[in-house]
């Protein structure tokens, strides 16, 4: 098979995976259709353009994304050390000059002796070569076809909104309970409880709560499956009682009572490190889920890993379509990375971009896959984007879905975080070997 890659997009993704393949002697055809073609979010013609802000987020080791960069740095990103270089204060995150980031990675890649910038859209995807797609989650509508063809699938997963999820060891126990509605099934649900004077404090701050102004290409449309929360509570005060919230068939073991109302939190992963709330999808402002949120009772310290949001967005279901190399199951040459994964945000793109391109790397030139496992934020995020699993909604790195510690209790939450980032690194030190 001929050194010869088709990368799909220069945002972060296109643009790690270009720069990883090409230093390895690979020739790459990457592809960016903006100087002809502009998605309605991108202003520039320039490769890793930053669209919804100019943060990578927290830069420090007690938090995920900090972890996930600090790996990054260690496996020799281009984009995190441009990023390091632009550099503005921004307290612990790692934020950047927007235009100087975006202009240093293009000359960067136009400077690279093995990479060729094809400035089209890419409309048929060659079967008889390696294609990266790092497309991100403003697919054009012909290459979204194409891909829809490619995995067998009528569409693209699309989502107007999603559910916030917390960790379960910051769930109050003393608080909630565990029981399945109606005495089916083994309990599989943690309910939060509410009396009415609960829920009404509750209600009134949910209904006056700030919402994210959509953008014109995010226009609302909203299904019954999918309605946010605080639009089901702008319709009456008492919708909620009878909807998501409705305490029917449960019966609270530490009253025997049946309560106001309930909030349900269901498992969203396999080892039960993660809950999300059930029917809470929202758009409501991040600051405003914690405030608010945080006033159910057995949330009142909840961790939040992930808020609701609620835009356009496009990506595959990777959990069933992608092996750990991030290659589609069903052929042989096309690897996915970036949001059209489900990896969320700016980091996580740039971490799946590089995996994908260090992996395709490693098949040509006759290599053993490069797995990182679940010790390690890149390996958990590329685990949580292709272990099959029921409900799959894109997300960004966080420690519910890190390896925890084994047989190790540490109290103090940031100490805890600092020492499973130290089991990280020193493991993905270990594998350094295999790049």
């Amino acid at each position: 098979m001929t050194k010869e890659v088709i990368v799909v997009g220069a945002g972060l993704a296109g643009s790690e995976a270009a720069y990883q393949l090409a230093k390895r002697g690979i020739k790459v055809k990457l592809y960016e259709m903006k100087s002809k073609k502009k998605t309605e979010a991108h202003k520039t013609e320039k490769f890793g353009e930053l669209v919804c802000s100019n943060s990578l987020g927290a830069d420090n080791l007690a938090n995920a994304s900090g972890l996930m960069k600090e790996e990054l740095r260690r496996m020799d990103s281009l984009l995190i050390k441009i990023a390091d270089k632009h550099r503005v204060p921004a307290g612990q995150a790692l934020a950047v000059d927007r235009e100087g980031f975006s202009e240093d990675i293009t000359k960067s890649l136009k400077a690279m002796e093995n990479i060729e910038i094809i400035e089209e859209e890419l409309v048929e995807i060659p079967k008889d070569k390696i294609v990266l797609i790092a497309s991100g989650p403003l697919t054009s509508h012909g290459l979204s076809q194409k891909i829809g063809e490619l995995t067998h699938t009528d569409y693209l997963y699309f989502y107007d909104a999603a559910a916030p999820i917390v960790t379960f060891e910051s769930i109050n126990m003393d608080i909630a309970y565990r029981q399945s509605r109606y005495g089916k099934g083994d309990g599989e649900y943690i309910n939060c409880p509410m009396n009415k004077e609960e829920y009404y404090n509750f209600y009134n701050a949910l209904v006056s709560a700030e919402r994210v102004p959509l953008k014109a290409f995010e226009e609302e449309k909203i299904f019954d499956a999918c309605m946010p929360v605080e639009r089901i509570a702008m319709t009456g005060e008492k919708t909620l009682v009878f909807g998501p919230l409705k305490p029917k068939g449960l019966t609270n073991p530490k009253t025997d009572k049946m309560d106001y109302a309930v909030v349900q939190l269901r498992q969203d992963d396999k080892d039960g490190r993660l809950y999300n709330l059930v029917g809470f999808q929202t758009n409501l402002k991040w600051g405003e889920q914690k405030r608010i949120f945080s006033m159910i009772p057995g949330l009142e310290n909840a961790d939040f890993v992930r808020y609701g949001v609620m835009h356009r967005n496009t990506f595959i279901n990777s959990t069933e379509l992608l092996d750990k190399t991030l290659k589609l199951k069903n052929s042989e040459n096309i690897y996915f990375g970036g949001q059209i994964t489900g990896s969320e945000g700016y980091v996580s793109s740039i971490a799946t971009g590089m995996m994908a391109a260090i992996n395709i790397a490693h098949k040509l030139e006759g290599k053993a896959p490069l797995i990182l496992d679940d010790r390690s934020a890149i390996g958990a995020m590329v685990k949580y984007i292709t272990e099959e699993k029921k409900n799959f909604q894109p997300m960004g790195p966080n420690f519910g879905i890190i390896r925890g510690l084994d047989g190790e209790r540490i109290r103090d939450k940031k100490e805890r975080y600092m020492r499973i980032s130290q089991i990280a690194l020193d493991y993905l030190d270990s594998k350094l070997g295999e790049i």
